[in-house]
């Protein structure tokens, strides 16, 4: 796959405070890259910078092969973009505020946007001053989605919309990865990314603190198993690899390194198991894992 962003090693300081510290990783054609990570972690810091509106203090970052400050405005051309919080102009109809943004951007289909009105159940006649936020947002998101982009940098997209309306954005998403494009998601809806997301990085504190696909992080935690059995369950409490185990009768429930998954098994299939159910991390536990303290 070809890259169509590429960081490597971004450095952004505010005064004293640092803000990303040596950032790096890629987003591909054909592929959605989940960016999350929880409030000043350095997401929209790192957007900001790719979107030409921060300028970086050290390390590279272009986006299809073009460095994201110098040719910032070519770049536009072939963008999309939707931030958390969308501003209207409060005279103009959302009707009119899609339409300006198309033309902004230099195009859109008429045909695209009536659809996507429709599908997001937005009333375009109505002033903006008298929508809420989720009505807002939902005229970003069709302004963006009416362009044809090759990327789309979408940060906290769905703020304010209803689950309605955030499955209908979850599968306009699927269709854009479908037709090649490539999409930068932060959200705070975990299940979002997880169900959207080719590849995850999750940031702290301005550093990569994971990168990878959900399978590749899975392997970095434990699955939670439920087993029954006709034998004693006591004899899996002192296996390696198994943790927290609790029983109750003649079920018990425990966490699961990944790498002992064989051996535990094995020793579990000699006592006569009646049910066995090994639930993989969420990306909720994997994100946990750097932020429960």
């Amino acid at each position: 796959m070809s890259s169509v962003v590429a960081i490597d090693q971004l450095r952004k300081s505010f005064g004293s405070v640092q803000a990303l510290n040596n950032v790096s990783f890629d987003v591909n054609e054909g592929e959605v890259v989940g960016f999350i990570g929880p409030n000043g972690a350095g997401k929209s810091t790192t957007i900001r910078t790719l979107l030409g509106i921060l300028r970086r203090d050290g390390g590279n970052a272009t986006i299809f092969g073009k460095d994201v400050w110098t040719h910032a405005q070519e770049i536009h051309r072939r963008l999309s973009y939707v931030p958390g919080d969308v501003s209207l102009w409060g005279n103009l109809s959302g009707g009119e505020i899609i339409d300006l943004f198309m033309k902004l951007h230099g195009g859109g289909s008429a045909s695209r946007r009536n659809e996507l009105t429709e599908r997001f159940e937005l009333d375009p006649r109505k002033k903006a001053k008298g929508y809420s936020k989720g009505n807002r947002q939902k005229v970003g998101l069709i302004a963006a989605l009416s362009v044809d982009s090759d990327l789309y940098i979408l940060d906290e997209p769905t703020s304010g919309l209803d689950p309605l309306m955030e499955s209908v954005f979850q599968e306009e998403i699927a269709s854009i990865k479908a037709q090649g494009k490539a999409v930068l998601l932060s959200s705070h809806i975990l299940s979002e990314v997880e169900r959207l997301a080719d590849r995850v990085v999750i940031i702290s504190k301005g550093t990569i603190v994971e990168r990878g696909t959900l399978d590749q992080l899975r392997h970095l935690t434990r699955s939670t198993v439920t087993i029954s059995a006709v034998g004693d369950l006591g004899t899996l409490e002192h296996l390696e690899g198994v943790h927290d185990f609790v029983r109750k009768g003649v079920s018990a429930t425990f966490s699961l390194d990944n790498a002992a998954t064989n051996d535990v098994l094995r020793h579990a299939t000699k006592l006569g198991i009646t049910k066995f159910e090994a639930v993989p991390p969420t990306l909720e536990d994997l994100f946990m894992r750097h932020y429960a303290a």
